[in-house]
């Protein structure tokens, strides 16, 4: 009899614990994995903001940081210019749409960049010209599916795989996506057309700034190259303010106007 008692009180634990997991379960399915991007990128730029960052380029031989100013506007427009060191002071970048432009002070002149350059290097650093205007062809671009869920400081995070929609115009064969349910992007790794990892973007440090709270520090790791990598600390930033129009062009890239 005893035994008996002590077998239905197992039985009811683990009847209990099957339902719990059972109803996260649920949860996390009914969890809407381009909700959660779209979460996650409204919070990385807002309707607008305004950065000062600096970034870290480490060699197994050298290392160097860089500060630079940026703005952003919806999902179309960004401007980064760098300010430090004097050397690269007042190199540009803008992204225009569907265009990205670079501005070289020395030659002082204004280059539109292809499409098939746009994965390429940005300023030597492991990040490409793609990762600095935040371009969102993760949201337009790719088919989204929540493939996991862990626990972390009282949050849950979301691993979400993406996947290139038919014909779509991208390098990556396949992005699995870490974001945090409350919008913060964790990590992102990055998978070539064999599906071999190619690099992986980390959050390593989140903090409020601008009124929210934010991924102050983010490194990127390439995968064949574990001695090197580069990391973007933003310093201050402001969201949803009025940016003037002029901001977001050419002329502004060569002829600041005060910023």
């Amino acid at each position: 009899m005893v035994r008996f008692c002590v077998s239905e009180k197992w039985l009811s634990a683990m009847a209990a614990l099957f339902i719990m997991l059972a109803g996260f379960s649920v949860q996390a399915a009914d969890a809407d994995p381009t909700a959660l991007l779209q979460a996650a990128f409204d919070n990385w730029r807002g309707k607008s903001s305004e950065t000062t960052i600096t970034m870290t380029v480490h060699r197994p031989e050298w290392e160097r940081t860089l500060t630079m100013k940026s703005w952003t506007e919806g999902n179309d427009n960004t401007l980064a210019r760098f300010t430090a060191p004097a050397k690269d002071a007042g190199n540009a970048t803008l992204k225009l749409g569907s265009n990205t432009f670079v501005y070289n002070p020395k030659l002082n002149q204004v280059v539109k960049l292809p499409a098939s350059l746009l994965a390429q290097s940005w300023m030597g650093s492991d990040f490409s010209y793609n990762d600095l205007a935040k371009a969102d062809d993760l949201l337009t671009q790719y088919t989204h599916k929540t493939i996991g869920t862990e626990r972390d400081g009282g949050h849950t995070i979301y691993t979400i795989e993406a996947m290139p929609k038919p014909g779509a115009p991208v390098v990556w064969g396949k992005l699995e996506v870490k974001v945090r349910d409350d919008g913060i992007m964790m990590e992102q790794t990055y998978f070539d057309q064999d599906m071999h990892v190619v690099r992986v973007m980390k959050t390593e440090r989140i903090a409020p700034i601008g009124g929210r709270d934010y991924p102050v520090v983010l490194t990127m790791h390439p995968r064949d190259k574990p001695e090197q990598w580069t990391k973007v600390k933003t310093i201050s930033a402001t969201f949803n303010t009025e940016i003037p129009a002029y901001v977001f062009t050419r002329s502004n890239m060569q002829n600041p106007r005060g910023q």
